[in-house]
């Protein structure tokens, strides 16, 4: 399934989504924080280490409509979830997002949205969690694209500096959330904050990459280098708990 390079691939009543459920928020300001997650399928980029390939590398997924998530939501908040995290794929190509986060709002729920920061979206949303892509994600010799069409395309779209300023202007709640492959990383991640403003150190997030729980030589230097720099260490707390599974 192609997806435009665009800030529209639905329209407001429905779009692809590949999965909801109830567990906790694994990553982030908000981490262990009982949520209902609905994953959006459709992605504008392929990294290469991607964890939800079913939502990118191979969108899976039924139409859901703006009013079947909402009767969704209602049964959720009668369980006693307040929290809801609006995911992907790339949950800000739909437009579906903007009316179905604004009733979520009024419903009560606290809202997450997580997003790589390519796509400029109006949404109602109390924590935006942008995760910019490195170089490190690029898909460069990987058997999924034998021609290398997603990896020109993702290096292309990964960064989108006037984007991920606009979202953090708008959305006093926001984090920077970075995947952190080797320490080479460190200086792009630097070079990218520089370009940006209205961004606090508290809001830097160092998550070490892998889908499986980091060794500990890993989990070393990325403490150090966000103990060094005021940033925030991530872990993957699905992860420690789950696995790489599925609705987790």
């Amino acid at each position: 399934m192609e997806l435009p390079h665009s800030q529209s691939v639905s329209s407001p009543a429905a779009a692809a989504v590949s999965e909801t459920f109830l567990s906790v928020q694994g990553e982030g300001k908000r981490t262990g924080v009982p949520s209902w997650f609905i994953r959006f399928s459709g992605c504008n980029l392929r990294c290469r280490w991607c964890d939800t390939p079913y939502a990118s590398w191979q969108p899976e997924g039924d139409s859901r409509t703006l009013d079947a998530l909402l009767d969704e939501a209602r049964q959720v908040r009668a369980k006693g979830y307040p929290d809801v995290v609006i995911t992907g794929g790339e949950p800000l190509l739909f437009a579906i997002t903007e009316p179905l986060s604004a009733a979520l709002r009024a419903m009560g729920f606290t809202i997450t949205f997580e997003t790589a920061g390519t796509v400029d979206r109006p949404v109602t949303c109390d924590l935006m969690s942008i995760s910019p892509k490195l170089a490190s994600s690029t898909p460069t010799s990987d058997p999924r694209d034998p021609a290398g069409t997603w990896a020109r395309r993702h290096e292309e779209r990964r960064l989108n500096l006037a984007t991920l300023q606009a979202l953090i202007s708008r959305y006093p709640g926001h984090q920077l959330k970075f995947v952190a492959t080797t320490p080479a990383d460190l200086a792009e991640i630097e070079g990218i904050l520089a370009q940006l403003r209205g961004w606090k150190n508290e809001d830097v997030l160092l998550m070490p990459e892998g889908t499986s729980p980091p060794t500990a030589d890993h989990k070393a230097w990325v403490f150090q280098a966000c103990l060094s720099r005021g940033w925030r260490y991530c872990a993957r707390l699905h992860i420690e708990l789950f696995g790489n599974k599925r609705g987790t």
